[in-house]
């Protein structure tokens, strides 16, 4: 808790591809103060029009930050924790992939909670309004028993040579790419939507040969009450949207009196059962910022947590769940057969 403030220091750390939708996220809110940007390429850092750094302990020791946000690849993430921790700051967010391993992730969580540190990591797609709103619509009880969740990922980005080079090309090097960089939000997402599955099994391959990782495949969750939730994803293709990048693909929720459907313009509807129409649930917009503004939604949920005191969602602790269940489905992949026992998270 940053207590005795009414506005949040930030500083944040990255200014690549995906750091935009961070810088542009704090600049809407109204109780935080952007306070620096440290990137090692310094004219990244410049661009941001904030104070320029590049090296991160001269920023934290200069800009003073309350909250450094790390927005740079998992190598960077424990050294980053451990100088912001050293430095003082009283909370940090940092992206997904969450460090290099289980272990290093429960360390950084360990540090912090040791320090007394707010440490949350950016997973950022439970905040998105399509399944804010489907989680309504569950709670509620619009469709009866819940039977099944089905996403069906489909971003259309990974067909020839030419694949992820023009916005990520880091993707064609990375030895696990969709489980572990995409996949990921849906181990988290299904969380949000189900609570904690009981097992996991996966069947995943690559099906573009210029790139080193998995690029389809699935996985699925079995739950306690019978209920089943299956990923789907395949990066090569693509599904009925303007922009596939607004969802990534498409979603089913079924239950005993009714079916939530998720479309690629991020609507949602509900079909009740027996019927040939749906009303609409959540309407398709013109969204700012990327996934529904699911970036701001996040950073904006962690501000009122640490000035206002309100639940936190994803902090380090907790979020190490969804890093077992990866490695659980990675292992299930391996070994051709469920996985019942998650590492101890």
């Amino acid at each position: 808790m940053v207590e005795g403030t009414d506005t949040l220091r930030v500083a944040c750390l990255g200014a690549g591809y995906f750091a935009r939708f961070h810088y542009e996220a704090w600049r809407k809110l109204q109780r935080v103060r952007l306070v620096g940007a440290c990137d090692r390429d310094p004219e990244k850092a410049k661009a941001t029009g904030l104070s320029a750094f590049e090296d991160l302990d001269t920023m934290l020791r200069m800009a003073s930050p309350d909250l450094l946000d790390i927005i740079t690849p998992p190598p960077t993430h424990m050294p980053a924790i451990r100088a912001a921790i050293e430095a003082g700051v009283r909370a940090i967010i940092c992206q997904k992939p969450f460090c290099t391993s289980l272990s290093e992730a429960r360390e950084a969580a360990d540090l912090a909670e040791r320090a007394g540190v707010v440490l949350v990591v950016h997973e950022n797609f439970r905040f998105q309004p399509w399944y804010r709103a489907i989680r309504q619509a569950l709670d509620e009880d619009l469709i009866g028993d819940l039977l099944q969740l089905t996403f069906r990922l489909r971003t259309g980005d990974g067909q020839g040579p030419e694949a992820y080079l023009d916005r990520q090309p880091y993707f064609q090097t990375m030895p696990k790419l969709l489980i572990h960089e995409t996949g990921v939000h849906w181990v988290d997402t299904f969380r949000y939507l189900l609570g904690e599955p009981e097992a996991v099994y996966a069947d995943l391959r690559k099906l573009n040969p210029v790139i080193a990782g998995e690029d389809a495949g699935y996985f699925v969750f079995d739950y306690a009450d019978g209920v089943r939730a299956l990923f789907d994803g395949n990066r090569l293709l693509d599904h009925a949207a303007e922009n596939c990048r607004t969802t990534l693909g498409e979603a089913l929720v079924e239950g005993t009196r009714g079916t939530l459907t998720l479309a690629g313009d991020g609507s949602v509807h509900l079909r009740h059962f027996g019927s040939l129409d749906d009303s609409v649930l959540l309407p398709a917009r013109e969204w700012e910022g990327f996934g529904g503004d699911c970036v701001k939604n996040l950073i904006s949920h962690v501000v009122d947590g640490l000035l206002d005191g309100k639940p936190l969602e994803n902090e380090a602790s907790d979020y190490l769940k969804v890093i077992a269940i990866e490695q659980a489905i990675y292992e299930s992949d391996r070994l051709g057969q469920k996985i019942r026992e998650f590492a101890v998270a």
